[in-house]
């Protein structure tokens, strides 16, 4: 008799806890995969930078040559700098083997055009390999007539700049600081926080028990 007073909380309990712990394992997972995704960063980061293919991983290390078309160039995106207000110079690479690719060659100040750095003729860089984007319901509207843009896109951003075929990917250059465009340093990691989230679920869900024990307890102490 007393056992059946904890029917119906318990069958209340046990599917919050199935989601509890079904969210901690999902967690876990996640955890799982993005170790692995950091782990090739870091090995693409520490290994030789290997030439551009036809369908290159993404975030990984490349050689890409061929000659930058500055008449077409764009700006992608807005950042700060301590009071400097300035955007990614985004400009096509054409190439020998392959469609034009777009290449990110690094942050400029928006009031400083004069100082970038434009070299002509073959180039070789060294840069990573930045997947395209599409853009979310809040997402900037892009300003195609000013060569303004907010989302990477390519399949957007080639068309607006007369290239019909690009890659579907893009590039962004590596190098030291001390120049215009200011160029990337270091491959991008994405944040890791899925550890904490497991840890938070599988504790919600034995608090979850703790207190729907310590409740049956007192319950069952009770007097019928």
């Amino acid at each position: 008799m007393r056992l059946r007073r904890l029917l119906v909380p318990a069958l209340v309990v046990l599917p919050v806890l199935a989601a509890l712990l079904a969210l901690g394992t999902w967690q876990v997972q996640r955890l799982q995969w993005k170790n692995a995704w950091l782990a090739e960063i870091a090995a693409s980061e520490a290994g030789p930078a290997r030439p551009l293919g036809a369908d290159p991983a993404s975030w990984t290390r490349v050689l890409a040559t061929g000659r930058f078309d500055h008449a077409r160039e764009a700006l992608l995106g807005l950042e700060v700098r301590g009071p400097v207000l300035g955007a990614h110079l985004l400009v096509p690479l054409l190439r020998a083997d392959g469609p034009p690719v777009l290449v990110d060659r690094g942050w400029v100040p928006l009031e400083r055009a004069g100082a970038v750095a434009r070299p002509e003729g073959p180039v070789t860089l060294e840069a990573y390999v930045r997947p395209g984007e599409t853009a979310g319901w809040i997402a900037a509207a892009d300003d195609t007539a000013g060569r303004r843009f907010y989302v990477f896109d390519p399949s957007r951003i080639g068309p607006a700049l007369g290239l019909p075929r690009v890659a579907p990917f893009g590039l962004v250059v590596l190098g030291p600081p001390g120049g215009l465009p200011d160029p990337a340093r270091s491959l991008p990691r994405p944040t890791n926080s899925h550890l904490g989230y497991a840890i938070t679920w599988y504790g919600l869900a034995l608090s979850l028990l703790g207190v729907f024990a310590a409740w049956a307890l007192r319950r069952l102490k009770e007097p019928a």
